[in-house]
């Protein structure tokens, strides 16, 4: 049975780091690595400017974002196997659940929002370590 491994991105440079981890890992383990984005909202909106028409969609978005990411580890890890995906809900959520559809081996978030007012609230990393159905990895991307 092929591994799985979860990497959450929101595009921001340090999920970009944890993403890039995930992918060697993935490399190493000879397993697949899914790239999901969550997307807070359903929203379609439809803008008109003179004659274009332009369709904007929270979860098109989100889905091109997670893309672009797995796309840009394509590159990097060449002999990676790499899939996108994206959910509607909070990024915690969105990984958890993920995880126990695909019944993933490990999921990867970086520590962003562990230190400092995060530490208190609660972060992404931490709420994933608490509920998630496998292993977590979480990449030192802040110091």
């Amino acid at each position: 049975m092929a591994e799985t491994i979860i990497v959450g991105v929101d595009g921001s440079e340090t999920a970009q780091r944890a993403a890039e981890r995930a992918a060697r890992i993935a490399v190493n383990m000879d397993a697949e690595l899914v790239v999901v984005t969550a997307h807070a909202s359903d929203n379609t909106e439809v803008v008109k400017i003179g004659t274009d028409t332009w369709i904007l969609d929270d979860a098109e978005q989100a889905e091109k974002l997670a893309e672009q990411c797995a796309a840009s580890l394509r590159i990097t890890e060449p002999t990676a196997k790499v899939s996108a995906t994206a959910a509607h809900g909070k990024p915690q959520e969105v990984l958890v659940a993920e995880a126990e559809r695909l019944d993933a081996t490990l999921i990867v978030v970086g520590n962003v929002g562990m230190k400092g007012l995060g530490r208190v609230l609660g972060s992404v990393a931490t709420s994933v370590a608490h509920a998630a159905p496998c292993d977590v990895y979480i990449v030192k991307t802040v110091k």
